[in-house]
């Protein structure tokens, strides 16, 4: 999976505002989200063995990393370390977030995807 072009894939559905696809290499994965409606509140906090730096591609949204908030906005970054709780919450109708994650995160791979 060396080359992705979004006009030929079909993004894997998360939830019914929720999208996600991406590509990785043995040690390296890039996730690209796609967030639809403002949400009132935040998600539930999450946190995973993996490092995490977050690209906002579009959109304006509250991103939590350890409880506090961070407003963020198109071109702002932010990185979450090892098993520090996180989650979002949306302010705008359309958010796209670039998430890099390393190690991989297995649990988004499905059973013919492999590295490359």
């Amino acid at each position: 999976m060396s080359v992705i072009h979004a006009n030929d894939i079909t993004p894997e559905r998360i939830s019914d505002t929720r999208t996600r696809y991406l590509a990785h290499t043995d040690h390296l994965m890039v996730v690209v989200w796609d967030f639809t409606g403002i949400q009132n509140e935040p998600d539930p906090p999450h946190h995973h063995p993996h490092e995490q730096v977050t690209f906002v591609a579009e959109g304006e949204l509250y991103f939590f990393r350890d409880g506090e908030p961070h407003h963020l906005r198109a071109g702002d970054l932010i990185s979450v370390p090892s098993n520090v709780p996180h989650c979002v919450q949306t302010l705008s109708e359309r958010v796209r977030l670039v998430d890099s994650f390393t190690p991989l995160r297995d649990d988004f791979l499905g059973e013919e995807q492999t590295p490359g």
